[in-house]
C-alpha cells in the first residue's frame, strides 16, 4: 500500500463520519481514529508488520482499499486551461485567514504577486503559510475555509495575464 492509497483512505474515513477504522493487510496495519466533531481532529497510526506467509483469511482485506480511492477532479474545462492552478504542497486543514478575527488573505478578484501569502494549512498542529509562486489575479478559490486538503489538491485558479 503506497502513501497515496493511505491518504485516500484517510480522506474516505473523514468523510464517512466513522469514529475509528482498522485495516490489517499482509505487511501493514493501519488504525484511523477521528476526534470529536467540534475539535475536528483525526489520528492515524501506521505499523509495519514483518513479512511472513499470508493466511488465506487475510486475502479479503484489500476490499476496502478498492472503495477508498476517490480521485479529485481538477478543473479541466477549456476556459480554465489558460489559468494557473495553485495546489496544496501538504496534507492538512486549509484556512483562508491567519486567525478567526483577522481578514481573509485573498479574495476572488484580488491581484497577487510572487511571495504573497494565500492561505495557511495546518498540519500536525503547525500552521504553514502557503505563498504564491506566480503573479496574477485570483479567479476562483477551489476549497472552503476549514476544509481538509490533500497533497497536490488544487486550491486556487490564478489568471497570470
Amino acid at each position: 500500500m503506497d502513501i497515496k492509497e493511505i491518504q485516500n483512505l484517510i480522506k474516505f474515513v473523514a468523510k464517512s463520519g466513522a469514529s475509528e477504522v482498522k485495516l490489517e493487510m499482509d505487511d501493514i496495519k493501519i488504525t484511523i481514529k477521528t476526534g470529536s466533531e467540534d475539535r475536528g481532529e483525526s489520528t492515524t497510526y501506521v505499523q509495519q508488520i514483518p513479512m511472513g506467509p499470508a493466511p488465506v483469511a487475510q486475502q479479503q482485506a484489500p476490499a476496502p482499499q478498492q472503495v477508498a480511492p476517490q480521485p479529485i477532479a481538477a478543473p479541466a474545462d477549456d476556459e480554465n486551461s489558460k489559468y494557473i492552478t495553485i495546489k496544496s504542497p501538504i496534507i492538512g486543514t486549509f484556512y483562508r485567514k491567519p486567525s478567526p478575527d483577522k481578514p481573509m488573505f485573498v479574495e476572488v478578484g484580488k491581484t497577487i504577486k510572487e511571495g504573497d501569502v494565500l492561505c495557511v494549512i495546518e498540519a500536525m498542529k503547525l500552521f504553514n503559510e502557503i505563498e504564491s509562486e506566480v503573479s496574477g489575479k485570483i479567479i476562483k478559490i477551489l476549497v472552503d475555509d476549514s476544509s481538509p486538503v490533500e497533497f497536490d489538491q488544487p486550491l486556487f485558479l490564478v489568471d497570470p495575464s
